[in-house]
């Protein structure tokens, strides 16, 4: 029985340390894919925000362009998100939800929709691929934490496992060479 225990600790304590590996490995190649694609889209920050001048290529700096992104939409917008504006203009060019108080298209024969709700289209796409790359880079950190902590766990009871599982003759054999080789003065 001890032998099983001795074999199923060790065979424990290597799953631990690859899946720790394995996570640590994940959780670098998700960050640097983060930044990569980040750095690819050539984002700068815009002099009001906190980043002015500077390229967004970090998690963190995305997070934050987007707040700025939001900031700057509902200054364009008059202060009303998407959800509170009307959907139409009519004649006079005011929103409207009343569809048939729009104007109509000429062209199209429809409804003129309200332009001012596309910006809000346009940067709700916009922020959420910013949000994201924050939250990947955020689970690529988580990744590369607990794979230490698996590491570390995996470490510790493989030598856990040779110290409580070797049996206690076998142990005062191994001290009892040094205990003789010490000189008694």
């Amino acid at each position: 029985m001890r032998k099983f225990l001795q074999y199923g600790g060790i065979v424990a304590s290597i799953v631990l340390i690859v899946f720790g590996i394995g996570a640590v490995y994940s959780g670098i190649s998700g960050r640097h894919q983060v930044r990569t694609d980040l750095a690819r889209e050539q984002i700068v920050g815009t002099p009001d925000s906190t980043i002015p001048g500077q390229l967004v290529n970090t998690g963190s700096e995305a997070q934050a362009f987007a707040k700025i992104m939001r900031h700057h939409t509902l200054e364009a917008t008059g202060g009303q998100t998407y959800s509170q504006m009307g959907q139409y203009l009519d004649s006079a060019g005011k929103p409207t939800n009343e569809k048939t108080a729009a104007a109509v298209d000429p062209q199209t024969k429809k409804p003129v929709a309200n332009p001012a709700r596309q910006i809000w289209v346009t940067e709700t796409a916009l922020t959420t691929a910013l949000n994201t790359a924050y939250f990947a880079e955020s689970v690529a950190t988580f990744a590369i934490v607990m794979g230490i902590a698996l590491l570390l766990s995996g470490i510790g009871f493989l030598i856990l496992t040779f110290r409580a599982l070797i049996p206690v003759e076998a142990r005062r054999k191994e001290r009892a060479p040094v205990a003789a080789a010490v000189p008694i003065a």
